[in-house]
Order: structure tokens, then C-alpha cells, then sequence
């Protein structure tokens, strides 16, 4: 009786929730409902674990998980999903209870859960999933998740021989994962026009089989790329079952088992999105690259992760990292380096107010590289919010960066930020900052300041 009463109280507070703001409710029903049944989830019905996948890493499941929900809706398939991104327990218990019957039934053809990493094990003792996606470990949120090897702990406790595991065939710690399941499917990227290599300043990652360095024979997004160990010979494959190959930026177009796709989005490290969203899509539920190729068409991501705006005679290219994480923050300094042509860099990076005793990470931009976006032609930068902006013009200082090139501003002022971005010679700006400041320069434009 304590379930359906949870259940009921779920419902309720989910439609409520939705008149009020069809954005948000994506967790509350849920956590209430497990106040009630901490077992709250064990108890739907008609849920076959064999079709339940669970899409988990540090960086690239939300893209991930969507792109497999976008892929098998278009095939026809029911799905349960959370594709609002709210992936803890609470989170999917939400979804259920929106998805279920009022005693508690299910139907749908697979389940598909992005699952925070650090609290997988939380999420599989009450939906023991026989499928995993691991996009990658990577630093990220360091009070919050500690360092990638703690995390790699946590997923070991809940893998098992009997699940079927899609690995990311060239970031080391999922790929190691391997020999933890009877059956593991590879996916990866080949080498392309924006693959690079690192210089001797970055140190290079352990090995997880015998501790020794490894060696990248090239990365094609900051950490992952083709590796091997000159010890003990663990290295990723030459060609993964699933690999994104024949990249045309140019056409926007690339090739996955001789199969033609439009690439909905050119950025690196969507590539092995892709890749692992079509092996999650053959291999669990029965979809050939051919029949998931058109879904690639009219494929949109989730909202603030790439963005244009139109401001005045200037195009604003927004980038969203996960604050305190340095790989997505090297990714889009990649992603601006590349772009050859003049440009201004207006960074906003941001603390993260986690838990208590709170702290200012700001040293995840010494994990990065600038020289190769200082070397790109950047006419001015611009350094702003209300904790880091003196420290991420020092570590653009630091890697040579005349000061006269920097201006800084110790707030997320809107009207401020543009001003700045007015006085630019260039019309070609790229912005990094917190997805909350985006949205309110978004309204901004919007309501007429242009």
C-alpha cells in the first residue's frame, strides 16, 4: 500500500508541477516518493531488465541518451527515458511514476536512463539494468566526485558478467572495464582533420592494468584518442566494431559500417556520441545503422550545448562545458583554435556550490592547454564572473597573454558583458560560460537589445 500511496502523491505533484513551469518537476515527485518507499522503484511491473540500458560517464551521456531516444523513436519503439537529464534515483523514479499505470504498470520496448555515475549503485540495487553504456571517467567536480579512479571504484561495484557492456574503445578507463563482462562491444572515432597530439608538458594517464605510463598516438578529443602501454601492451583497437569514420567537415557527413549519416553536429566530441549511440542501437534493440540513419536528419540535441546568436553584426557562439571539469573546457578551447579567423573569447567560468564546507575550485584551468587558442588569431578576451575572473585571466597570463589583451570584469553583469562584446573590432564571438548567464543574454537579444 506504501507504493501506491508514493505513486499517487507522484502523479499528483508531477502535474502539478507542470502547470506551473513544464521545465521543471523532473526530480521532486520522485524524491518525495522515495521518502515514502525508499524501495519506491523496485515495485513497477512489466519492466524486462534485459531491455533496461543504463547511459553513464563523466561526459556525453545526456547527448548520448537523447540521440538513442531520438534514434528508436523515429523506428517506431516505445521508450521510457529521461531525457530531461535528471539522472539520479529520484530522477527516474519520476519518470516512472509519470510513465506508469495507476497500480504501478509499464510498457514500453526499452528503458533508457542516463545514470549520474557517482550514484549508479544507488540506481542499480533498485533497476538492476542488463545493458551499460561508459562513455568515459575524467576529472570532474573534484568535493563532488574526488578524482576518476574513485569513480571507476563505483561503476566496478555494480558490473557484473552478465551485462552487456558498450565501451569507448579509445578512453582507457571504459575500455578497461572489459574484463569485468562476458560480453563487451567496442565504439570509437578514427583519426581526423581535428585530431592533435599534446607536448611533452602533459603528463599522460597510468595504466589501469600495470600502472605504467601510456602513450597517445594522437587525441581526438582531450583524454581519448588511439593509446597503448609499451609495458604490458593494453591499448585500444586498431578498428572498434562501431567506428565513426570518413569525417567530412566540410559536407557535414560521416560513414559508420559503409553506412552514410548527415552530421547534425561538427563538433568532435559528438563523434563518439554517435558511435555509441549505434551500437547501443544495433546491438541491444535490434536497429541497423541503416535503419538509424535517417534518424540523423532531423536530430536535435538538448538545448545550450552548442548555440549560435545573432547580436547586432556579430555571431555569438555559445559553448557549454561542465564547470570544474577540464576536459569539456579543453574540448572548446579546441573547438576555438581551430577557427583560424579573428576572434574574440569571452570566458565566464563559474564555482560550483556543492556541499558543505563550500569551496572555489579554480585550477581546472591549469589542466588545459591555451597556447593552441592563443596561437589562433584572438583580437581581445574577455574575463568575467563574480569568483574566477581575476584567476582565469592569470592563467591566460601565465600561458603569455599580454594583460592590455584582457578585459576583466568581477561580475555576470548582462548589459556590462555586452558593452564589452560592442567595443570588438571582430564580429566572431565565442562565449563559455555558465548556462544560466547564457540563457539571460539569450532574452536579452530577444527582448529587443539588439
Amino acid at each position: 500500500m506504501k507504493f501506491y500511496f508514493a505513486l499517487w502523491l507522484a502523479k499528483i505533484l508531477g502535474v502539478a508541477i507542470n502547470l506551473v513551469s513544464r521545465d521543471r518537476g523532473t526530480n521532486l515527485p520522485g524524491e518525495k516518493a522515495l521518502a515514502i518507499d525508499p524501495s519506491f522503484v523496485k515495485h513497477f511491473k512489466n519492466i524486462d531488465y534485459s531491455k533496461v540500458i543504463f547511459i553513464t560517464g563523466t561526459n556525453g551521456k545526456s547527448s548520448t541518451t537523447n540521440l538513442v531516444d531520438h534514434i528508436l523513436k523515429e523506428n517506431g519503439k516505445k521508450i521510457i527515458s529521461n531525457i530531461e537529464g535528471a539522472n539520479l534515483l529520484s530522477g527516474i523514479a519520476t519518470i516512472l511514476a509519470k510513465e506508469s499505470t495507476l497500480t504501478g504498470k509499464l510498457k514500453a520496448d526499452y528503458f533508457v536512463f542516463e545514470t549520474d555515475e557517482r550514484y549508479l549503485p544507488l540506481v542499480y540495487a533498485q533497476l538492476p539494468a542488463e545493458n551499460m553504456l561508459i562513455t568515459n571517467l575524467q576529472k570532474d567536480q573534484v568535493q563532488r566526485n574526488g578524482d576518476p579512479d574513485f569513480i571507476y571504484r563505483k561503476l566496478k561495484e555494480v558490473i557484473n558478467p552478465q551485462m552487456t557492456l558498450i565501451l569507448n574503445n579509445e578512453e582507457p578507463r571504459s575500455r578497461s572495464f572489459e574484463e569485468s563482462s562476458l560480453r563487451s562491444v567496442y565504439y570509437g572515432v578514427e583519426r581526423h582533420d581535428e585530431s592533435f597530439n599534446k607536448g611533452i608538458d602533459y603528463p599522460t594517464q597510468a595504466c589501469l592494468k600495470c600502472h605504467h605510463d601510456m602513450v597517445f598516438d594522437y587525441y581526438n578529443v582531450d583524454s581519448i584518442g588511439a593509446f597503448h602501454c609499451d609495458f604490458c601492451g593494453y591499448a585500444s583497437e586498431t578498428i572498434p566494431e562501431y567506428q565513426v569514420n570518413d569525417i567530412n567537415f566540410k559536407e557535414k557527413t560521416f560513414k559508420l559500417k559503409g553506412v552514410d549519416y548527415n552530421m547534425p553536429y561538427d563538433l568532435p566530441f559528438m563523434f563518439y556520441n554517435y558511435a555509441g549511440a549505434l551500437a547501443i542501437c544495433q546491438e541491444i534493440c535490434d536497429i541497423s545503422p541503416q535503419k538509424a540513419a535517417k534518424a540523423f536528419n532531423n536530430f536535435k540535441n538538448i538545448g545550450g550545448r552548442f548555440e549560435v546568436l545573432k547580436y547586432k553584426d556579430k555571431t555569438i557562439k555559445y559553448m557549454r562545458i561542465k564547470q570544474e571539469n577540464p576536459d569539456t573546457l579543453q574540448s572548446a578551447l579546441n573547438i576555438m583554435a581551430f577557427d583560424k579567423q579573428e576572434k574574440m573569447v569571452a570566458l565566464g567560468l563559474y564555482t560550483l556550490v556543492d556541499f558543505i564546507p563550500h569551496y572555489a575550485n579554480t585550477f581546472y584551468a591549469f589542466d588545459c592547454d591555451f597556447k593552441p587558442l592563443i596561437d589562433s588569431k584572438v583580437e581581445r578576451y574577455l574575463c568575467f564572473s563574480e569568483h574566477v575572473s581575476y584567476d582565469t585571466a592569470n592563467r591566460l597570463i601565465y600561458e603569455g597573454v599580454d594583460k592590455e589583451d584582457i578585459t576583466i570584469m568581477d561580475s555576470d553583469n548582462i548589459k556590462e558583458i555586452f558593452a564589452e562584446i560592442d567595443k570588438a573590432e571582430t564580429n566572431n564571438i565565442y562565449l563559455i560560460t555558465w548556462i544560466s548567464t547564457f540563457e539571460k543574454m539569450k532574452k536579452f537579444i530577444e527582448g529587443g537589445q539588439n
